[in-house]
């Protein structure tokens, strides 16, 4: 039996309307160890959420950011210590700026919805 998948959703949010929330639960229903990493800390759909991607106590398949492009590059080193398989850069977490400091620091952003890249949509989380 293999083992579940891990990711971190750089940004998650509580407010189930917005895209980090849907992916925290996307990835869930999809069957992945979710790691949700807001500084707030808390507790989130049932998660812990980590102030920091450096709390994270396993290794990381997949982190998925979900931050504006000015927050998301003061974190790409972050990123790349816990040295993911992959790193999502979602809509509106993109600039010119990040993806190719990413590229810099020898991460290969993947500038796409992580959500459609597990198989589903945000559509299918509802906002309530």
């Amino acid at each position: 039996m293999s083992e579940k998948k891990t990711v971190a959703v750089l940004g998650a949010s509580a407010d189930r309307s917005k895209f980090s929330n849907k992916a925290v639960r996307a990835y869930v229903a999809q069957g992945w160890d979710v790691y949700p990493v807001n500084p707030r800390g808390g507790e989130m759909e049932n998660l812990r959420v980590f102030a920091s991607l450096d709390e994270i106590p396993v290794p990381i398949d997949r982190v998925s950011v979900y931050l504006p492009p000015a927050i998301g590059i003061k974190l790409l080193g972050a990123v790349k210590a816990v040295n993911p398989g992959e790193f999502f850069v979602n809509p509106g977490a993109e600039s010119a700026e990040l993806v190719e400091e990413a590229k810099k620091l020898g991460l290969d952003p993947i500038v796409a919805c992580s959500i459609v890249a597990i198989g589903t949509t945000p559509g299918a989380f509802s906002d309530g």
